[in-house]
């Protein structure tokens, strides 16, 4: 899957989780690897930076319950906001796509 278009899905995938509920990094990162399992650690930390400096998600640090403090990552509303419209936009995407029998 070419670069750029993998990053987009991704991108709509980890907000998709944390639509759900607030998930620390590493619980996301594992996610994520069942529906991408070459992914990277680092890629989805990455995304995840670019995510929080765009003011789609906010962090914190979680409690410790009998081991280190986490990082938390919640979906801020303008994420909602972005996670929508990338849904709506791939979903269009699919649509045109099949639309046009392009690919069967």
């Amino acid at each position: 899957m070419d670069t750029q278009m993998k990053k987009g899905v991704l991108e709509m995938c980890i907000l998709n989780q944390l639509h759900s509920h607030d998930m620390y990094g590493y619980e996301i990162t594992s996610v994520i690897k069942k529906a991408f399992p070459t992914v990277y650690e680092g890629t989805v930390y990455t995304i995840l930076r670019r995510l929080n400096a765009s003011n789609y998600t906010e962090t914190y640090m979680g409690d410790i319950s009998g081991g280190p403090v986490r990082k938390y990552y919640r979906i801020t509303e303008s994420g909602r906001e972005y996670l929508a419209s990338s849904i709506n936009e791939w979903r269009d995407l699919i649509a045109a796509v099949e639309m046009t029998g392009i690919i069967r």
